[in-house]
This record gives C-alpha cells, structure tokens and sequence, in this order.
C-alpha cells in the first residue's frame, strides 16, 4: 500500500515536472524556466549541457534560469546577454525558416561564444549543412517573429 502511495506521489511530481518543462523557449510574457531547466553557464565552461539545480536560480527579463553551483550563476549574473541562447532559446533552424519551434537543451551547439539550440538532432543536422546562410537567415527572421507566438507563424 505504502509504494503505491508513493507512486502515485512520484507519477504526480513527474506529471508537473513534464508540464512545467513543455513551455516556449524562453516565453516572457510568464515567468518560466529558461533552457529547460540546463545551466546556461555549463555549455561555454565546461562544454556540456549540464541540468540546473532549483537551488541555484536567477531571474533575468523575466525568465528563470537554473544552474549547477553557486559559482555558475554568479558568472551568469555578472554578465547575462553572454550566456543567453541565440533567438530566446528556440530552434535556431526553425527561426532560420521563420518559425519558433521549441530549443532542445541536448541538440546545441556553440559558434563564436553564442549558444544555438535546435529541435533535435535530424533538425540540427540541417542547420548544420550550411551554418552561416541558416545563422544570417535567422538573424533576419528574429526581430520580425521575437514578438509572436509560435501559433501566429
């Protein structure tokens, strides 16, 4: 009786984690978790995607960021725009298209100190065929669809 209690506990906290992690990328018209949740820090220090702990959290442009140390979100804190995702953390290719598909933490990649994030790796691999056609593409899609909602596009 006790395990299916505390299964049905442990069904519930994964069923809210679940949701709470299906947000927009980087949605600033509710305070959500940026980047899923991963270490924005992480990606350019150690050169993994590493997961963010709720113990160490920083609030920038309304979004919630987590990290894997203390240290990690001061270095963070210090200097925010540098560690912030291409695009608000969408698809760099789906933007590269003009449209804003959800950023997977896992498919990521680093170019010139910026981090970009795509779909998945199928999409990742598109991108990749032709980095700075897709980059500029993007670059020029970005400030017209930053505003809009994924469904308007």
């Amino acid at each position: 009786m006790k395990h299916n209690k505390f299964l049905a506990i442990l069904l519930m906290a994964f069923s809210l984690l679940q949701t709470s992690t299906t947000t927009f990328a980087a949605d600033t018209a509710n305070n959500t978790v940026g980047v899923h949740g991963y270490d924005l820090v992480a990606y350019q220090t150690v050169k993994t995607a590493a997961p963010g702990s709720g113990r160490f959290t920083s609030v920038y442009k309304n979004v919630t960021y987590l990290f894997a140390s203390e240290a990690n979100k001061k270095v963070f804190e210090e200097n925010p725009e540098k560690y912030l995702p291409a695009y608000g953390g969408y698809c760099a290719y789906g933007v590269s298209i003009g449209k804003k598909f959800d950023g997977n933490p896992l498919n990521w990649k680093l170019i010139d100190g910026k981090l970009y994030l795509n779909l998945d790796t199928e999409i990742a691999g598109l991108w990749e065929k032709d980095l700075a056609t897709n980059i500029e593409k993007a670059n020029i899609a970005w400030p017209k669809i930053q505003d809009k909602l994924p469904a308007q596009l």
